[in-house]
């Protein structure tokens, strides 16, 4: 099985924003045979510090396309939307609220 998770190939536009010129992040296979962009968790902690310094728009639609990523890797099953959500931090407050608001969708 070779399955993409959902943006894998437009978070490969996204995160190349944290790799110097001429550097590439590939996508990876995990063991179920999905794919996975890399760089995933680096760009949306760069991007939930400009969400938190007012950046909005772009910044926004990036952190919503990294959101199927990052539930595949097990980010919100170690640190549950709720936490996100709870803490006093805006940006991950924003990311807590998408990730709860995808996986509702999912479970539905």
């Amino acid at each position: 099985m070779n399955k993409n998770i959902e943006n894998t190939d437009q978070l490969a536009a996204v995160n190349h924003k944290i790799v110097s010129e001429g550097e590439v992040l590939p996508s990876v296979q995990l063991k179920d045979g999905s794919r996975v962009q890399t760089g995933t968790v680096a760009t949306m902690l760069h991007n939930i510090n400009l969400y938190n310094s007012g950046e909005r728009g772009q910044v926004e639609k990036e952190l919503e396309l990294a959101v199927p990523t990052l539930i595949k890797v097990g980010l919100f099953d170690l640190f549950a939307p709720e936490d996100w959500i709870n803490g006093s931090n805006p940006g991950r407050r924003f990311v807590g609220e998408l990730a709860r608001s995808y996986l509702a969708r999912a479970s539905s």
